[in-house]
């Protein structure tokens, strides 16, 4: 059975979809077989990268391995039990469709409360949520006190994620291993950083989440993007020396790659 890796909050623009890409296309590359599925139907920021992918592979006559994207199965309305939510049925059809033939499934959450993400959130395995090292960001887990030295209590997203792990363990399901990841963190030692991490620190041990390093600020995520490639892809379309910061964002892909302590995976790039 595929194991579900959700990748989500509520905010946008803290690089979900860059790290669903990087995430899948790493796992691919380790030899597993992994589909995607985009649940922000307007945007479709994911399944946009990988047709961008499929699209330069075609035209170049290179072969790299990458996730496969699907689409949400119709539902015919009139089958629907009074009650019952057509957009639960579409992602219960598509991830039963997909399970018996993958290794992982990823699911890409859109920037806002929807239902789509409700139901995605309740069936991850493993769920990562990408925050920008900001209290703008870290208001989307916890209020804090003028000072962000005190928690006073849980947002609006991290009860979302309390409802997923109640329904999983309601029916019988693991937990999820929840891990937030901390994107575009500042080099140096300001003061601002020093309170994210020390905000963040004790959250965790409140609510139950791992914390992993992300992506800092970097061009070459926004140059990638048009061709569909991650970092992993440069030297198979002829870079031969990667510059310093291609070098260290490749590490931080290794890390969290890494740190997600997937199953069967084993991370040598």
């Amino acid at each position: 059975m595929a194991h579900i890796i959700v990748v989500g909050n509520e905010k946008g623009g803290a690089g979900k979809s860059t790290v669903s890409m990087h995430v899948a296309t790493a796992l691919a590359r380790l030899g597993h077989k992994v589909s995607a599925l985009d649940l922000d139907l307007r945007q479709r920021t994911l399944g946009r990268y990988v047709e961008n992918r499929q699209a330069f592979l075609a035209s170049t006559g290179l072969n790299l391995p990458g996730p496969r994207v699907h689409d949400l199965p119709e539902i015919a309305a009139e089958t629907l039990k009074p009650g019952e939510n057509i957009y639960d049925h579409r992602l219960s059809a598509a991830v039963a469709e997909l399970e018996p033939d993958n290794d992982f499934i990823l699911i890409d959450c859109p920037g806002s409360h929807t239902r789509l993400s409700q139901v995605a959130h309740s069936l991850a395995d493993t769920l990562i949520t990408p925050l920008n090292d900001s209290f703008v960001d870290f208001d989307l887990l916890a209020r804090t006190d003028p000072t962000g030295e005190e928690i006073l209590g849980p947002s609006v997203y991290s009860e979302m994620v309390w409802n997923a792990r109640q329904l999983r363990a309601q029916a019988g399901l693991t937990p999820i291993d929840w891990i937030v990841v901390r994107n575009r963190m500042g080099a140096q030692r300001m003061v601002n950083k020093e309170k994210m991490e020390r905000a963040i620190s004790n959250l965790s041990r409140r609510i139950g989440f791992r914390i992993a390093p992300g992506f800092s600020e970097r061009v070459v995520f926004r140059e990638l993007f048009p061709r569909g490639l991650t970092l992993l892809d440069l030297k198979d379309i002829g870079v031969k020396q990667l510059n310093i910061s291609n070098v260290a964002a490749r590490q931080e892909l290794r890390d969290l790659v890494k740190s997600l302590n997937l199953p069967g995976v084993t991370v040598d790039f």
